[in-house]
């Protein structure tokens, strides 16, 4: 049986926009339907849960600012993740890098406490960096030079990583008393909280401001973000990451260096989901302890996924993230819905990004229209 093929109209840009935006806003859409059917089903009110779920995450401004905590670190392991997807890498292993990244902070925050925070934050910060990079790099050249599958090494490296530090923290860098942790870093070494940058007169204006823990690491991520995006865009290194993840064999051919590339890829994933891990060091926690990660590695793959991979939009992916997440403990006290609801509601938004098919079906069937309408 054969097929006629029509011709599509030039697509428009709200069209371009749908179809990018509209899988991951569909997802959610439908995620929380699904939530709110098996809320009812277990005999909880829907209504009431996800009103509780609202007002923990953006309720006030100490809510706003937990929603913005808890969404930094996502931001970084989300880049992170997203940056080897684009050159065809799958980069399970933030969560290792995340705690050498960490590891890093609080050595070196401890050291260099006594400076002027001009020279320790910065210095901090990228030590954090190269220790992702670092921990990312025997994965990233055993991928290169005799194909092992990144998914295996790196997730092998997670492991090693969290036992180390965990060896570290009951052991040579733990500190006085019976909590097996680190010192505390200095105080210029630590991202201070937004609200701190008001005076008393200002937050007692403007009450917004009053952020709680929400700290200047959130404009980091953002920074970076920015700075991940611009690099995949115009940039020789973004080009030939973004081509040997379409094609790495039209890219050998084109004279790009493929183990190169996904050294650098991996390396540079690396690095980012090290920014994490010191963003959680020197903003909320001030040192590191056993277990001091909640996961934010491996949630950083749901934001990438949620993102499409877009550097910008791991932004509002991290957000929603962080936002279901300060407001599950609300939910649970309010509404007296366990908090693995919003787990299976996370899980669901995931699931559904298969929905892309169903949007892009959608704006094909609004073209096949607007052709037969023209004609």
């Amino acid at each position: 049986m054969s097929e006629t093929h029509e011709a599509l109209p030039e697509q428009k840009p709200w069209m371009t926009f749908v179809q990018k935006a509209g899988a991951p806003v569909v997802s959610v859409i439908i995620a929380i339907g699904i939530g709110s059917i098996i809320m009812w089903i277990s005999g909880y009110d829907a209504g009431a849960a996800f009103a509780a779920l609202f007002k923990g995450a953006l309720g006030s401004p100490k809510a706003v600012g937990d929603t913005l905590l808890r969404a930094t670190p996502l931001m970084f392991t989300g880049l992170a993740v997203a940056y080897g997807f684009r050159a065809g890498l799958f980069n399970i292993g933030a969560e290792g890098q995340l705690f050498i990244g960490g590891l890093a902070a609080a050595y070196l925050g401890v050291r260099l406490g006594g400076m002027s925070p001009v020279i320790a934050l910065p210095v901090v910060l990228l030590a954090a960096m190269a220790a992702g990079a670092a921990w990312a790099f025997v994965p990233a050249v055993l991928k290169a030079r005799i194909g092992a599958h990144e998914v295996i090494t790196t997730m092998m490296f997670t492991y090693i990583g969290k036992y180390i530090v965990s060896w570290l923290v009951v052991g040579p860098l733990k500190a006085p008393g019976q909590i097996p942790q680190t010192e505390m870093i200095g105080t210029s070494a630590q991202l201070p909280r937004i609200q701190s940058l008001f005076s008393d007169a200002t937050l007692t204006a403007m009450p917004l401001l009053k952020l709680g823990r929400a700290h200047m690491g959130i404009f980091v991520a953002v920074f970076f973000a920015v700075i991940v995006w611009l690099i995949l865009k115009y940039t020789t290194l973004g080009y030939e990451n973004r081509a040997v993840g379409y094609n790495p064999w039209a890219s050998e051919n084109a004279g790009i260096s493929v183990p190169a590339t996904i050294v650098k890829s991996l390396c540079i994933s690396g690095a980012l989901a090290g920014l994490a891990g010191a963003v959680e060091v020197m903003g909320v926690h001030h040192r590191i302890f056993d277990q001091f990660s909640s996961g934010f590695g491996f949630t950083g793959i749901a934001v990438a996924l949620v993102a499409k991979n877009h550097p910008l939009g791991v932004i509002p992916a991290a957000l929603l993230f962080g936002a279901m997440s300060a407001g599950s403990g609300t939910m649970q006290l309010e509404a007296d819905v366990p908090q693995k609801i919003v787990l299976i509601i996370q899980a669901l938004v995931i699931f559904l990004i298969a929905s892309e098919s169903v949007v892009q079906w959608f704006i094909q069937k609004r073209q096949k229209e607007a052709l037969a309408r023209a004609r």
